[in-house]
């Protein structure tokens, strides 16, 4: 090969890089700019978690003619109710009683027609466990609760049902994750290098990016606060120098 041959075929090499697109080493992938003589890499580290803590809210209603009558209905779900949770191991120090919101229709300005049920009450309660399989038990048994008469909603009252699972141990995981997402990323890097014949240089710029919690098992309609396992993705974005 001559001298000639030998001085532009790195180059080159390097710019069929560029032409190319991505150079994918484990879950890294890496683009070069031939005039700045870099190297853009990422890296990506992935973890399989579970939630630690259960929130659910539980509204029941009742509806009525009399206030008082309509109140004792609510007071007998709301027994009903820490009796059922009682029996699925959530005890009562773990409910948190929120407002009561009291409606009344002949009060409505907009009202038309006659009213059937003048006074409408609603009870909320909001458990609180670091139990979430058992929390996840009860939910999927509030079925029973509804067959004893007590008129619900499980979950908020606009959005998904069933309870909401948090995970939050991020700061735990945090470390291994950039320390592995940082590694892929390098290794993209020494790829690129190796390939295009040229030497992987110092750090130009670093960008951690930002940890992202998702559905273990992404579909449509799926929500991450509704799952207790979830996915922990995190994505480095590193610029390296590239020398001859």
């Amino acid at each position: 090969m001559s001298d000639n041959t030998r001085g532009w075929l790195p180059a080159a090499l390097l710019g069929l890089g560029l032409l190319g697109g991505g150079l994918f080493a484990g879950q890294g992938f890496a683009e070069a700019r031939l005039g700045d003589r870099f190297v853009t890499v990422k890296g990506v580290a992935e973890r399989e978690v579970e939630a630690d803590l259960a929130v659910w809210t539980i509204q029941f209603s009742a509806g009525g003619n009399q206030l008082a009558e309509v109140q004792r209905t609510v007071d007998r779900n709301l027994q009903a109710t820490m009796d059922f949770l009682e029996g699925h191991g959530i005890p009562a120090d773990l409910v948190q009683m929120e407002g009561v919101r009291v409606v009344d229709a002949a009060a409505n300005p907009y009202q038309q027609g006659p009213i059937s049920n003048r006074f409408s009450v609603t009870q909320t309660i909001v458990v609180r466990s670091e139990d979430v399989r058992g929390v996840q038990a009860a939910s999927q048994d509030i079925g029973t609760l509804v067959e004893d008469g007590v008129v619900l909603v499980s979950g908020q009252e606009y959005g998904p049902g069933g309870p909401t699972y948090l995970f939050r141990r991020l700061n735990d995981v945090k470390p291994e994750m950039l320390a592995e997402a940082t590694s892929r990323a390098r290794e993209a890097a020494v790829e690129f290098a190796r390939d295009s014949e040229s030497e992987l240089g110092g750090i130009r710029r670093a960008n951690q990016g930002v940890f992202q919690i998702l559905p273990r098992d992404p579909a449509p309609n799926v929500s991450e606060q509704n799952r207790i396992e979830k996915t922990v993705r995190v994505v480095a974005t590193i610029e390296y120098f590239l020398t001859h």
